[in-house]
């Protein structure tokens, strides 16, 4: 089950589909859904996890917490809304596009992909434009 919170006055269109697309991104990657919760927040709310639970005092876009058992995944995938639009502009993309990128990346470190060094960072970026390709609404 995938469900979605708001700790911010942004509301996510199309939560039917993206739960279907993450469901088939799940799938195909050989995993069963679990218990994933998107929690869409701004930048102060995500900032105070990322001191509190990390120990980063840093911006970004998205923390995730993969509590998952063998191959059935759960977690949660906190997103800052304040960061998704400002890495849109910077990245010259719409912010759909930016939005569902970060939320299909939440979902590729519970599938065991990280991005730390150069080449896992390039294979999380081909899996996430792939991904990304199979969203019908993507620009």
């Amino acid at each position: 089950m995938i469900e979605y919170n708001f700790e911010t006055d942004f509301d996510l269109d199309d939560k039917q589909g993206i739960s279907a697309w993450i469901s088939n991104v799940i799938a195909t990657e050989g995993f069963i859904l679990g218990e994933i919760n998107y929690i869409f927040c701004d930048d102060d709310y995500l900032h105070k996890l990322n001191v509190e639970f990390l120990d980063h005092n840093t911006l970004t876009d998205i923390i995730s917490f993969d509590y998952s058992v063998g191959k059935e995944l759960r977690g949660d995938v906190f997103i800052s809304i304040d960061r998704v639009r400002d890495n849109a502009k910077a990245f010259k993309v719409n912010f759909t596009e930016e939005l569902h990128r970060v939320i299909v990346h939440g979902i590729l470190h519970f599938c065991g992909f990280k991005d730390k060094t150069d080449k896992d960072a390039e294979l999380m970026r081909q899996k996430e434009n792939r991904y990304l390709g199979q969203r019908i609404d993507n620009p």
